[in-house]
């Protein structure tokens, strides 16, 4: 999941979100999934893991929303956006694994 993480930030960032206050809010809650996905892979107990988890799928949906708002509004690219999108999807599929 830390894998897909990165590669979700790598997308956030290539969206060019044009709004600033949009991209700084995708930008920050995709860097939270990623340390929060790190941060659970070093925690020992299964809820604890989950917790951990859990919360970062929902900083993984907020980012992926802020894109698909950005891109409604047309302050970000088609492709990027989509691009995004996809990736958004696999990382929300593994962590909603992960926080069971």
């Amino acid at each position: 999941a830390y894998e897909v993480s990165l590669e979700f930030l790598a997308a956030v960032r290539a969206a060019a979100i044009r709004d600033a206050v949009l991209r700084d809010q995708a930008m920050r809650a995709a860097k939270s999934a990623c340390l929060n996905i790190a941060e659970g892979a070093g925690r020992k107990s299964r809820a604890d893991k989950a917790r951990v988890f859990a919360i970062a799928r929902g900083e993984a949906c907020e980012a992926a929303a802020a894109i698909e708002i950005a891109a409604a509004a047309g302050d970000a690219g088609d492709e990027a956006a989509r691009n995004a999108m996809r990736v958004a999807g696999r990382l929300v599929a593994l962590l909603s694994g992960l926080a069971r």
